[in-house]
């Protein structure tokens, strides 16, 4: 069985992307952000919509090593907030509560 958070915990990408996404994750709303991230306004699961988020962020990381013309900075700071936003709400919903 994968662990979704652990592959997140796993991403090892440079500082410069992951301090500038740290930024825009206290104005993620998932409500507005991820349709638009996805391309679905379907609602999804937040185990589901964190899977492909990685998927896309792992294309746009690929496309960033290739230094390939079509990589776009901006989109992969969005995707990484949304990531770091959806990592918050599923740890949120994992935690054990206090009564």
């Amino acid at each position: 069985m994968f662990d979704i958070l652990g592959m997140v915990a796993a991403l090892n990408r440079p500082g410069l992307l992951v301090r500038t996404a740290r930024y825009g994750l206290d104005d993620y709303r998932r409500d507005v952000h991820l349709p638009r991230l996805l391309a679905t306004n379907a609602p999804v699961k937040k185990g589901d919509a964190l899977l492909r988020l990685m998927d896309i962020e792992r294309e746009l990381n690929d496309q960033r090593v290739a230094d390939h013309a079509e990589y776009s900075f901006a989109r992969h700071i969005d995707i990484l907030i949304a990531i770091m936003g959806e990592t918050r709400l599923l740890r949120a919903g994992n935690a054990p509560r206090v009564h």
